[in-house]
């Protein structure tokens, strides 16, 4: 191996093990990785930031922009019919659910249409009384399954098209990836209604969404009134909850024949008032020594009673890229700036139970909140979390329910039939989008995962740096030294598996930035075409199902559903298997 090679395998290692480590956010790693493939010579300085005007980071952000779009039409609503009819058995259930979130993700990013379902299913499975735990897994992987249908179902299927234009002249289109991934998506999904589901525990933490044992809130409700002669007398809830490190709650205050929920910060406290607390059995014992408040007693509050007509008590998760994410209540209070309480946070099914200004919010988070309406849909919308209770979905369509589909549907007619590359087809349909006043520009960038386009433009220039170097050639000549009287179908196999696993450890869009040029190489080594080895990179890029970290889908759906580590790998394997037994001879039949 020369100098180039043996630091490309380098970087490339401690990438690998930086992206496992999970120490530091992905798209730092990526941007370290970069760097030091500058610094070596790997990346010569004028090709270093040439990813951010790729194609696939292009297309990536419209995708994200373009499903947001989609998500907030209402677009879900023309499902609902169609899906309160399999509500009667769960099989049933699952059937509906999986088949409408997969073709959702076929044509936006997978997130989005999870999200737009997540709620729709925990709804479901309250009315119908079932577990959520038997639901949620396959809702998410069905996401990721509707993804290998279409060119823009998922980033690994559009980094791949790139590669492929690069090195073969032409891209793959939009609907190339249909005739295998549409019956590998169909494969799957037929495996989770039939037998997924059942690998599942019935777990009720995550279905019972007032349960005391999701958040054990009781443990940290406290009643405490403001005596004739107290300090505290005009004294606002802001000041009371600062003098608390702001990690006590008012969350009622009972005024004579009154009932002020959720109070304001500047509400002044009175004389006779009776305070209902919310925190730490630790922060709140100290304020019984406090001679301004006299402890009415303690006990166990429902949270339905915390609730009025124009308060309420919600679940909301923290989604991925959420403002919050990584902050901790100590340095983002949501009371002071939104007037909302936070009661409480349960993470993989199960109640925090350490100090709340400890806990750092993650994807994934359940946060119990208290707040009015307008003020709870603001916070969720500015911190990019998803409400699965209480979300008071509309049943009548909304603006641009019918017209950003259909102009989503001619940009995706004018890329199918090449009149356009995809990029260009995509940008046009987010520019009408933005002009007809279907999307803001503020909700425009703020839909943009920034960074996995931040991760892509990085990691472009390495993967390109493999192929140059000639790191590539030395892994297919490995392959090929061990395997080169393998058949064909095995090496498909193995280039899958590999894809598979390095998914489930790292990013499926790192995975196909780097196994890409592999595949070309393994090719030309062959003497074969490139495409089928570039579709099976692509579908084991696309099949993180074994870990909850694999995907940002398992990641959230695992609060919610209340699911340990060990849940995904039970169904996930099995699925991996599934998918390779079904795409290696479909790839074989259409490729080959």
């Amino acid at each position: 191996m020369t100098i180039d090679q043996t630091m490309v395998f380098l970087i490339l290692a401690l990438t690998m093990a930086l992206f496992v480590w999970d120490h530091w956010r992905y798209d730092v790693v990526a941007g370290i990785a970069l760097m030091a493939s500058v610094y070596t010579g790997i990346v010569p300085l004028e090709n270093a930031f040439e990813g951010f005007g790729h194609p696939a980071v292009i297309t990536v952000a419209c995708v994200l922009v373009i499903s947001q779009a989609l998500q907030s039409c209402g677009l879900v609503e023309l499902f609902l019919k169609y899906l309160a009819y399999a509500r009667g058995s769960i099989t049933r259930q699952i059937a509906a659910n999986c088949t409408v979130t997969a073709f959702l993700s076929a044509f936006m990013n997978n997130i989005g249409a999870l999200a737009l379902m997540l709620p729709i299913a925990l709804r479901d499975a309250q009315k119908a009384g079932r577990p959520a735990s038997r639901l949620l897994i396959p809702l998410s992987f069905a996401s990721l399954l509707g993804g290998l249908v279409t060119l823009v179902g998922t980033p690994p299927n559009i980094i791949i098209a790139t590669f492929r234009a690069k090195n073969v002249g032409e891209p793959f289109s939009m609907f190339d990836f249909t005739p295998v991934g549409l019956v590998v998506a169909l494969s799957g999904i037929l495996y989770l209604i039939t037998i997924g589901w059942r690998l599942l525990p019935r777990n009720t933490a995550g279905t019972d969404m007032d349960s005391n044992d999701k958040f054990h809130i009781a443990r940290y409700i406290t009643e405490v009134r403001i005596p004739a002669e107290s300090p505290l007398i005009a004294t606002s809830v802001s000041e009371l909850e600062k003098t608390c490190e702001n990690e006590v709650s008012v969350m009622v205050i009972l005024r004579n024949d009154r009932r002020i929920m959720a109070p304001p910060s500047v509400e002044l406290l009175q004389a006779g008032d009776v305070l209902i607390l919310e925190g730490h059995s630790e922060i709140l014992q100290p304020l019984f020594e406090n001679p301004g408040l006299v402890e009415a007693g303690a006990e166990v509050v429902d949270p339905e009673w915390l609730k009025s007509p124009d308060v309420r008590v919600i679940e909301a998760v923290v989604m991925p890229n959420s403002a919050i994410e990584g902050l901790s209540m100590r340095k983002f209070g949501m009371h002071n700036r939104y007037g909302v309480n936070l009661l409480a946070v349960a993470r993989e099914g199960h109640a925090a139970r350490t100090r709340l200004k400890h806990i750092k919010y993650k994807t994934g988070d359940v946060l119990l909140l208290q707040g009015e309406t307008q003020a709870l849909e603001e916070l969720c919308l500015s911190l990019g979390c998803l409400a699965i209770k209480n979300r008071g979905l509309e049943i009548t369509p909304r603006r641009g329910v019918l017209l950003i589909p259909g102009i989503f549907g001619l940009g995706i007619l004018a890329a199918a039939m090449g009149w356009v590359p995809v990029q260009i087809s995509f940008a046009s349909v987010v520019g009408a989008l933005v002009l007809l006043k279907m999307v803001s520009l503020r909700t425009a960038y703020r839909s943009i995962e920034w960074p996995v386009i931040v991760l892509l433009g990085f990691l472009i220039p390495i993967g390109e740096a493999l192929q140059t170097t000639g790191a590539t050639e030395v892994i297919s000549r490995g392959i090929l030294s061990v395997g080169d009287d393998f058949p064909i179908w095995s090496l498909l196999a193995l280039i899958m598996g590999i894809s598979m696993v390095l998914s489930d450890l790292v990013h499926n869009t790192p995975t196909a930035v780097l196994m890409a040029p592999v595949a070309l190489s393994l090719a030309t080594g062959l003497n074969l075409p490139p495409d089928p080895f570039l579709m099976a990179v692509a579908i084991g890029a696309a099949s993180p199902y074994l870990t909850p970290i694999g995907h940002q889908s398992n990641t959230l759906v695992m609060g919610p559903g209340g699911y340990s580590f060990g849940d995904y790998w039970r169904v996930g394997l099995l699925l991996d298997m599934v998918i390779m037994v079904v795409a290696v001879p479909m790839i074989l039949w259409v490729w080959m």
